[in-house]
């Protein structure tokens, strides 16, 4: 069979993939995009979305639970875990089908199945109905990244599950082990926390959320305990015991100490490794570090005609980011000039409750870089919208360079932080100084304003605290 030919190919048809290939077909580019298993990828149909709408049940059902506090009534408070999950898969369904919609809508021509690159330029694809040749001067790798499995905690669908079995969860635990508290770990255990199942939580480091500002971990840590998680840092799981049926005895070190402890359901959430197996790409000279294509600031591999972007292309692990170098590369290939992508002005958010959210450097990460700095905080307990919302749990950081009034990072946690956290992205993207956001006027009432009161409280000038 003669192959196909392309001007670009994308590999992969997550949040970059897809993005990349509307962006070049938009930029009149021919266009071929190959997808393994769901158009979307990861994000859409196992991770971003269907995560955030098990998360809205919860809150729904928290908010519920709080009714008397609003003055209304509410009795037989319950739910139904299997229309829980029916309705995130459907709502991943809906965005899936419309990414298909997109694809055809873009003329991109969609091949179903497995890639590999026998050669440079050159992508076979293996299909239900044979394989097919293609070929094409610029290559996109999109392959995106899985869950990373640590011997004796590998997941069974039983009683330790991925983040894909606690999506479809058949059941609902009653004692809980997450292990790891990055942004997947804390999600699924606010999720499950809040609908009712005894959940520990396991950090290996010395923090909850551990990439985030200190002070942000330890609020969110607070809350977390309210609400009743059990939470061990500088902990780990050294070794589970399944017990078919009825659960597993995990073998948890602390201090130098090792306890065991009896759960029936265990979710690891560890980290990702990307997805770089089985394509050729160390053939065609491309260098992995840690299951990681290395690339420049633009995407490129070092093979000519060769990018990778997202997971594959290393951190920050976020669909916005791969969304983003999508767009990069696709304008690269047609001749444009893109800016490159600052990953420090990427923000990062985590939709546990309280919502944790944050862009730039935390006030240690200015310290050890070697500024002077002047920090702003500003509580949610200050701000009437918060308080009127019923969501007086909160704070609002920011951390300026004190020589030059640079805002250097932002960090929050709280109601609809993940929301609020685009406009101090806006204005590290724009290179805003403490006079611009001080000038700016922001609305009443809204949460926002503790925005404008944190950078006002840096500098000593905070007006409702």
């Amino acid at each position: 069979m003669a192959a196909q030919n392309f001007d670009v190919i994308v590999i992969g048809a997550g949040p970059g993939g897809y993005v990349a290939a509307i962006r070049a077909s938009q930029l009149g580019l021919k266009v071929a995009i190959v997808e393994r298993e769901h158009l979307g990828g990861i994000c859409l149909n196992w991770g971003c979305i269907p995560t955030k709408a098990l998360l809205r049940s919860a809150e729904v059902f928290h908010l519920m639970h709080r009714a008397k506090e609003f003055g209304l009534k509410a009795d037989g408070i319950g739910y139904d875990l299997p229309a829980v999950v029916a309705r995130s898969r459907a709502v991943a369904k809906q965005l899936s089908g419309g990414i298909g919609h997109l694809m055809k809508k873009n003329k991109v021509t969609v091949f179903m199945g497995t890639a590999t690159l026998p050669k440079k330029g050159t992508v076979s694809v293996k299909t239900d109905k044979g394989t097919e040749e293609l070929t094409a001067k610029s290559i996109i790798l999109a392959t995106g990244a899985r869950a990373r499995e640590l011997p004796g905690l590998e997941a069974d669908g039983d009683l330790v599950w991925s983040y894909r079995h606690a999506l479809v969860a058949s059941r609902m635990p009653r004692k809980l082990l997450v292990i790891g508290s990055g942004a997947i770990g804390i999600e699924f255990a606010s999720f499950f926390n809040t609908l009712g199942a005894d959940t520990t939580v396991v950090e290996v480091m010395d923090r909850i959320l551990p990439v985030e500002d200190a002070e942000i971990s330890a609020f969110a840590r607070k809350q977390f305990v309210k609400q009743g998680m059990k939470i061990l840092e500088k902990a780990a799981v050294k070794k589970l015991d399944r017990k078919k049926g009825t659960g597993v005895t995990a073998h948890i070190e602390q201090a130098g100490q090792v306890t065991t402890q009896d759960f029936d359901t265990v979710i690891s959430a560890v980290g990702i490794v990307g997805n770089v197996e089985n394509l050729g790409l160390e053939a065609l000279g491309v260098k992995i570090d840690r299951t990681h294509v290395v690339t420049d600031e633009y995407c490129r591999t070092g093979v000519e005609g060769l990018y990778a972007i997202g997971d594959i292309a290393g951190a920050p692990w976020l669909a916005h980011k791969a969304s983003h170098e999508g767009v990069i590369v696709a304008e690269l290939i047609a001749g444009g000039h893109p800016h490159p992508i600052k990953p420090n002005s990427i923000a990062g958010c985590t939709y546990c409750h309280p919502q944790v959210a944050s862009v730039g450097l935390t006030e240690q990460k200015a310290k050890d870089a070697g500024y002077q700095v002047k920090v702003g905080r500003f509580p949610f307990i200050g701000n009437g919208k918060a308080i009127a919302l019923g969501e007086p749990e909160g704070m609002v950081k920011t951390v300026f360079d004190a020589r030059t009034g640079e805002l250097l990072g932002a960090h929050m946690v709280g109601a609809e932080v993940t929301e609020l956290i685009q406009g101090y992205v806006v204005g590290r993207t724009l290179e805003t100084t403490e006079e611009d956001l001080m000038n700016t006027v922001f609305p009443h009432p809204t949460l926002s304003e503790m925005m404008h009161e944190a950078v006002l409280d840096a500098y000593g000038r905070a007006l409702h605290i």
